[in-house]
């Protein structure tokens, strides 16, 4: 969907959810604060819940709807428009104890976002399960591939392919 489209539905009032994933919920909360990055973030229930947390998060969005409700939210907040697609954020090697992507694939990102947790960070994955061919949905088993050789702690297939996994 284009970020138009994304902007168009975050002004009507869609996709404003209040609480965070629960993958996040659950494998957060044991962890101690560091530095997350949550990628494709929306208005930020993600974002938010980590901050909330002691976390120093970076915001990503295409969508300037979305990252301005953010900030309206939370003020002081380190929140960036950028379209990933285009490459208009750049995620530095070793920088993040925690990366988020939820419910947005673009497999470009895959190795970045590897890059850039630092050892012992984890990855946080969720994306729509399709069949094969299905170039907007992940096959099966091919979200779990990208991560080969990462300790996954959680990885279920249903409607989502969801993943949670430490470098």
């Amino acid at each position: 969907m284009s970020i138009e489209k994304w902007n168009e539905r975050y002004r009507a009032g869609e996709q404003l959810f209040d609480t965070p994933s629960p993958l996040v919920t659950r494998f957060v909360a044991d962890l101690a604060p560091g530095v997350a990055l949550d990628l494709a973030c929306g208005p930020g229930r993600n974002a938010l819940f980590l901050a909330e947390r002691g976390w120093r998060v970076t915001a990503v969005d295409g969508s300037p709807i979305a990252i301005a409700k953010l900030r309206r939210r939370y003020g002081d907040f380190d929140a960036r428009v950028a379209d990933l697609e285009r490459g208009e954020f750049r995620i530095e090697p070793d920088s993040y104890d925690l990366v988020c992507c939820c419910y947005y694939l673009q497999r470009d990102l895959f190795p970045q976002m590897k890059i850039g947790i630092r050892t012992g960070g984890m990855a946080i994955v969720i994306v729509l399960l399709a069949g094969v061919g299905t170039p907007t949905r992940v096959s099966p088993g091919e979200l779990r591939a990208y991560f080969a050789g990462w300790n996954v702690l959680h990885y279920r297939e249903q409607e989502v392919a969801e993943l949670v996994a430490v470098r």
